[in-house]
């Protein structure tokens, strides 16, 4: 009864050290899909006037195609320029944006500078003795503790509105 209540033990360790984490996993390499490529498309509409519909554009976007930027700069507040360019209303957020120098090359200076980083911190991940997930650890040092910002500002005299939760 003893070494069936062991083996039983045994295979219910084994069984919890497995498990498919891969979402943070900075190693993986699998290439299946990704799954912030898929894009919904908007809902189909019925215009109000069928007559007038606008001429179709070959080659072009329709009103149901994904407009990421354009979403975007709508949630934040400004208003989407489908025309392209920048809104006059918005012009003074832009400049103000851009007033140390916008850098084209942001985006490749940024990955280069995080894949650096990632290969720093992931030389410690490899000495752990568990599988546990690496990503939180590797990211903790540029982590954001809201309860000591809010005692900080709090501190400062800056008003804020309420306190975040302790979630820990």
């Amino acid at each position: 009864m003893r070494r069936a209540i062991f083996a039983g033990l045994m295979v219910l360790t084994v069984a919890g050290c497995g498990g498919n984490r891969t979402l943070h996993d900075m190693r993986t390499s699998t290439g299946g899909p990704d799954e912030f490529t898929v894009l919904p498309t908007r809902p189909l509409e019925i215009p109000q006037d069928v007559s007038a519909l606008p001429a179709p554009t070959p080659g072009g976007t329709n009103l149901t195609d994904p407009d990421p930027i354009g979403d975007a700069i709508a949630v934040l507040g400004g208003r989407s320029n489908a025309a392209g360019g920048i809104p006059a209303a918005d012009a003074a957020l832009i400049n103000s944006a851009a007033r140390y120098g916008v850098d084209p090359s942001i985006r490749s200076i940024v990955a280069a500078e995080d894949e650096a980083f990632r290969r720093r911190r992931g030389t410690v991940g490899r000495l752990s003795l568990t599988n546990r997930n690496r990503y939180f650890r590797a990211y903790a040092v540029q982590a954001l503790d809201a309860v000591a910002e809010f005692l900080r500002f709090r501190n400062l005299g800056v008003q804020v509105p309420s306190a975040p939760p302790e979630n820990r």
